[in-house]
């Protein structure tokens, strides 16, 4: 069996959980939990999970745990594909074309 590097290299390792995801590694108060016991000045969430969680990122400032990330703003704005293109915009960046407005989508008809 071979060990990952980040464990390899680690110099502690908490348990925040089951191996399920929902159990562990997606459960806030398990992480702030770790990471207050753990006295950590920073979380830094990977890719996925919780990384373009910006609820996540509002807990992790309001104990005072530097989120290693956009802000919960941030995330909130790229979240939405319109509010985005209008940003982009705004600050002179270059957006695709398309739609400046949402598309409903069209009903099908049966036959």
């Amino acid at each position: 069996m071979s060990i990952s590097l980040h464990v390899k290299f680690a110099d502690e390792a908490i348990c925040i959980g089951s191996p399920q995801s929902a159990n562990s590694y997606l459960n806030i108060p398990s992480i702030i939990s770790a990471a207050e016991i753990t006295d950590v000045e920073a979380i830094h969430p990977g890719y996925g999970f919780l990384a373009e969680n910006p609820h996540f990122a509002e807990i992790c400032e309001s104990c005072q745990i530097k989120f290693i990330g956009p802000t919960p703003e941030n995330m909130k704005l790229l979240g939405d594909k319109i509010a985005t293109k209008i940003a982009m915009k705004k600050a002179n960046l270059p957006a695709i074309p398309g739609s400046e407005t949402a598309v409903r989508q069209r009903k099908k008809h049966s036959r």
